[in-house]
């Protein structure tokens, strides 16, 4: 994937900001000024004077003053998705230069960030099984991946609790064959029947139950705050740049393409505009490009002339989903699993003393406002509660607590990943859409660009059904146990 930089063209600019949801209001800001990227060729001997220079300056690594002329791989948003793609580049192709531009270095609206931390590996689709347990098997020897020299080995607090899927007798067929499915692929899931359900859980109301799957091994929760912040120490230790900063443009040159018909010239990205906090914008250039800004992957894309200029466009778009916390003094202890009822309502224990995080999906047709993380109140109380109140009786008696809101990266077509190049823009990446399941995939998503980058195929897991071309191809592919 990675190829030699050709000459400059006259840019062209898409109207649109990364991670804006508002366009900007006249009077504009003042002029910027510009820092042209550069056209030098790096060599061996740069490249080693600059991956020892801190040593010699003491400079800290990886934490960047402003945005480099040129790098390898760009990577535009350094949440779960963006910072394990640096990982894996970094520990197994070492001469990378990675560079990750992120907006909002704080992580107050990243989907990681605001999400349930679960990871599970039940689901409908082979691959996205696969994904999970690769992340089951990461956090297992998480501190022999992550921890930095001179400095204490990372926590993530992972809890194995099993996910518990209950199903009416309609589905009841569907979920055996789910199960079998997911065994095939090493998970260890199970059906518990009616009656076992009853002797395994007495404090749940089993009305409308015929049966549910059950995860027994590798399934639970685990903070994606610390999970972020350790891979981002290693990250900056292997020499991975980051950058705040907001991506405002791209640049376009040609190629000559060779067809039967003669030579023809093949529009590709040459690189980005960044503006950075320090007044100015800064061009970039970069040979391959990773589109994970989560959320907001689509205004990237479309910025990037994806779905302006060449069709179709990215179909990726944030929704904004409640998590509440809850104290039920009489709830169920070191025996809940993390539930999920047939309503789409979800709960899990938080720690041991009777707090739970409980949430649900609005309908289509009731899809709350982005425009900020305000919380629905009423939501809980027409919703959720009465949901987990009838499964759970014993939560008649609970109280809420406190409840935020987070983003999902959407993928308004069928809910799942998009992964690999861009048709026209081969050096475009994407890693977009996981409509909620991006923590607990982040990981192999992470593994499987520094694949297709490095072999320009996916060695472990075969993603390449996930690929962009699907919607022009009219090819979902519908993950049918979506929470």
């Amino acid at each position: 994937m990675l190829q030699a930089f050709a000459r400059r063209a006259p840019s062209i600019s898409v109207r649109a900001r990364c991670l804006c949801t508002k366009p900007p209001t006249s009077p504009g800001p003042p002029e910027r000024e510009y820092v042209q990227p550069s056209t030098e060729e790096k060599s061996a001997l740069k490249i080693l004077k600059d991956e020892f220079r801190p040593l010699f300056t003491g400079e800290a690594v990886g934490v960047e003053k402003a945005v480099p002329r040129r790098t390898d791989v760009l990577i535009i948003g350094g949440g779960l998705v963006g910072t394990a793609a640096a990982y894996f580049l970094k520990a197994h192709g070492e001469m990378f230069d990675v560079t990750i531009v992120e907006r909002d270095y704080g992580y107050t609206r990243a989907s990681t960030m605001l999400s349930c931390g679960g990871v599970r590996h039940q689901f409908t689709i082979p691959e996205n099984v696969q994904m999970s347990m690769f992340t089951t098997e990461f956090l297992k020897h998480y501190k022999e991946h992550l921890t930095v020299l001179g400095q204490d080995p990372p926590h993530v607090d992972f809890h194995h609790q099993g996910y518990l899927f209950l199903a009416p007798e309609n589905r009841a067929q569907l979920l055996l064959d789910c199960v079998k499915m997911q065994r095939a692929q090493g998970a260890k899931t199970v059906i518990l029947s009616k009656a076992q359900l009853a002797e395994k859980y007495p404090w749940m109301n089993l009305d409308g139950i015929e049966c549910a799957s059950y995860g027994t091994e590798g399934e639970g929760w685990f903070d994606p705050w610390q999970l972020v912040h350790a891979l981002k120490g290693k990250n900056i230790q292997l020499g991975v740049r980051y950058c705040q900063g907001e991506v405002v443009k791209f640049r376009y040159d040609s190629v000559p393409l060779y067809t039967s018909g003669g030579i023809a010239e093949k529009k590709r990205i040459l690189g980005v505009d960044v503006d950075h906090p320090d007044g100015k914008r800064y061009g970039c250039d970069a040979a391959v490009i990773i589109n994970s800004a989560g959320p907001w992957a689509g205004e990237v894309a479309r910025m990037a002339g994806i779905g302006v200029d060449v069709f179709p466009e990215l179909p990726v778009e944030p929704r904004k989903r409640y998590v509440y916390t809850v104290h039920c003094p009489d709830g169920p202890t070191l025996d809940c699993p993390f539930l999920i009822d047939t309503s789409g309502a979800y709960i899990r224990r938080e720690g041991l003393g009777g707090n739970y995080i409980c949430g649900a999906s609005p309908s289509e047709e009731a899809e709350p406002s982005i425009a900020n993380l305000d919380v629905d109140y009423e939501f809980y109380q027409e919703v959720v509660w009465p949901s987990i109140a009838h499964r759970v009786p014993a939560f008649n008696n609970s109280k809420l607590k406190c409840a935020w809101a987070g983003y999902y990266d959407y993928n308004t077509v069928d809910q799942n990943l998009i992964i690999g190049s861009h048709p026209e823009y081969r050096n475009f990446l994407f890693a977009n859409g996981m409509s909620g399941h991006g923590v607990q995939q982040g990981l192999a998503i992470g593994r499987a660009l520094f694949e297709y980058i490095y072999y320009s195929k996916y060695k472990t897991i075969d993603l390449s059904m996930f690929d962009f071309a699907r919607f022009a191809e009219r090819r979902p592919i519908l993950e049918q146990a979506i929470v």
